[in-house]
């Protein structure tokens, strides 16, 4: 039982990285519960609700393009999973990132999803300082 709930976890998770990298935030979304809390500590964004955190992740994914994410580490509990990778993107309009359009760049990026009955209820996103490649 408990190793079914950790592998539902794990798929959640792998399902919603792979949603975000080829530009389907509704289904990234959709692993999402309907109080879900993102935060971003290191720019002191708190997001509360499913349809705010969509709308952010719409501006986010609207700056960024050729989005990929590099697991260096992945493991999960019954109510956690933690990732640790490394994002590449290139800039597509000025925002999020401080560097011109077109910029290639990557970010050490590492995840805390608290996870409710398959989906996520909270992630937690600790991003490291983009750096231009």
């Amino acid at each position: 039982m408990a190793q079914d709930k950790i592998a539902a976890n794990l798929a959640a998770v792998e399902a919603h990285f792979a949603s975000e990298s080829t530009g389907r935030i509704d289904d990234a979304i959709a692993l999402y519960t309907d109080d879900v809390v993102w935060e971003a500590p290191s720019r002191n964004l708190v997001i509360e609700g499913k349809e705010a955190v969509a709308a952010n992740y719409r501006e986010i994914f609207s700056v960024l393009k050729n989005v990929e994410f590099h697991t260096k580490d992945r493991f999960a509990t019954e109510d956690r999973v933690v990732d640790d990778s490394v994002v590449t993107f290139e800039v597509a309009k000025e925002g999020f990132v401080p560097f011109p359009v077109g910029t290639k760049c990557e970010m050490r990026l590492t995840h805390i999803f608290e996870m409710r009955d398959g989906k996520i209820s909270k992630e937690i996103g600790i991003e490291g300082p983009p750096k231009a490649r």
